[in-house]
């Protein structure tokens, strides 16, 4: 039997229910026999929104991350101080997953499973010889499967509440190429660690005032020497806590804009005064820095024909059809009066199936594949891609320094990350405080 932990407790709270006092008893009953039986399989040491966290699925959490963290070499925490972080991660991963319930997000069995043959694609491996490994190391596949739903349910979360909301506009770019050019240039990259001293939304002078002289003392005890990996994760409320507030490698352009300045003028191995934001104070240093590399791409100039099956045509026919059209283009007749007559793709049919250059990465992956043997003046064999059926002519290949659309392009994906970055922190920040939580870790 299950019952809205956190209704009756706020209910009992406010005494709503004693003007029922039958109601109340007959509730009461139930719920002491039901958390009997809890307390007998487990513990409870945190209540979010409607779900619990359990000393089990706590202590299980805190394995799990002893373990990695010992794979890293990392200096561990007192072990109350880092149940607190784990706890934490968990409550915010929690308040997630209920959002993300209320609010109707799914995973189908057919996400999940392509998601799970891609990850055992990227280890080279089929999915039964993944399934072994995974089951050699101890690993539950049911448990694997969970949790990779979970990811996915956590990435889709954000990008429903966050990344679809940002919008990025041509004068930030400017303004942001700018103010990089004067840091030495968008390749510039430094390699950063954090720690966030937090504050909650709409925090009193008082509050704030004593975070500040916590970042302030932490400060302290870094320029006297202390680790900063140890210091992140005993004190630090950033999502990289655990990892030991680690922010890896970011190039100028991708670092928060609160810190930019601050790692325009520090050294490697400085540490940052604390810098004030909505989230709390945050400290931060450089462990390593490594300037800029050249980039070089080869454009292609080529011209397609498309044609697409249909109820009238089917598949079969549309093979044979642009058989004969390539056919025909073999013995002599003109491509581009051949795509003009025949190609069903209207933005290019115009110009002859003209598509003009373009860079790497433009063009399907079936097509630029097919793309890549021809040599220059070949007809390819007719290919397949989710549009359609092609055949492909390549006009020419150059090398191409297109350093401006790249840099804009580049500059437009670090700002849609730095503002993801910052605007998923407000998030979290957002859910927690809304969040009903009641925390039973010290009775536990």
């Amino acid at each position: 039997m299950l019952f809205n932990v956190r209704k009756i407790s706020q209910a009992l709270n406010k005494g709503h229910f004693f003007s029922n006092i039958f109601a109340l008893l007959l509730i009461l009953s139930c719920f002491t026999a039901y958390a009997e039986e809890i307390v007998t399989l487990d513990s409870i040491v945190a209540i979010v929104n409607e779900d619990v966290i359990t000393q089990l699925e706590l202590k299980t959490e805190f394995r799990a991350v002893i373990k990695n963290l010992k794979k890293k070499q990392a200096r561990l925490p007192p072990a109350n101080v880092l149940g607190k972080q784990v706890l934490d991660r968990m409550i915010l991963e929690r308040i997630q997953l209920d959002m993300a319930k209320r609010t109707g997000i799914k995973v189908d069995d057919t996400t999940l499973s392509r998601a799970i043959n891609g990850i055992a694609a990227q280890n080279g491996l089929s999915l039964s010889q993944f399934r072994e490994g995974l089951a050699s190391q101890g690993v539950d596949f049911r448990q694997f499967r969970d949790e990779i739903k979970k990811q996915i349910l956590l990435k889709r979360l954000i990008q429903r509440n966050v990344v679809n909301k940002i919008t990025i506009s041509d004068q930030e770019i400017e303004n942001f190429l700018f103010n990089v050019n004067k840091q030495g240039g968008m390749d510039q990259s430094y390699h950063l660690k954090h720690i966030l001293i937090a504050t909650p939304e709409a925090a009193s002078p008082a509050v704030i005032k004593k975070a500040q002289a916590k970042a302030t003392e932490i400060v302290k005890e870094l320029k006297t020497g202390k680790d900063f990996s140890s210091v992140a994760l005993a004190v630090s409320d950033g999502q990289n806590a655990l990892e030991g507030g680690d922010l890896g490698w970011r190039k100028t352009g991708e670092i928060p804009t609160l810190f930019a300045d601050s790692v325009r003028t520090m050294k490697v191995g400085g540490i940052s005064d604390p810098i004030r934001s909505p989230s709390g104070f945050h400290i931060i240093t450089i462990i390593d820095t490594k300037g800029a590399q050249s980039h070089i791409i080869t454009q292609t100039h080529a011209r397609h024909i498309l044609i697409k099956p249909s109820i009238i045509n089917d598949n079969e026919q549309v093979i044979q059809r642009l058989k004969q059209i390539r056919k025909r283009i073999i013995n002599g007749e003109d491509f581009g009066t051949m795509a003009k007559a025949h190609s069903e793709d209207t933005s290019s049919a115009t110009r002859g199936g003209d598509l003009g250059w373009f860079k790497p990465g433009t063009m399907v992956p079936q097509f630029e594949k097919a793309m890549e043997t021809l040599q220059i003046g070949d007809i390819s064999e007719v290919i397949q891609t989710n549009f359609g059926y092609h055949i492909i002519e390549v006009l020419g290949r150059r090398a191409h320094d297109d350093a401006d659309e790249l840099i804009k392009e580049r500059a437009r994906k670090v700002l849609t990350n730095r503002k993801v970055t910052e605007q998923t922190d407000a998030f979290y920040r957002k859910i927690r405080d809304e969040a009903f939580i009641e925390i039973r870790l010290d009775n536990s």
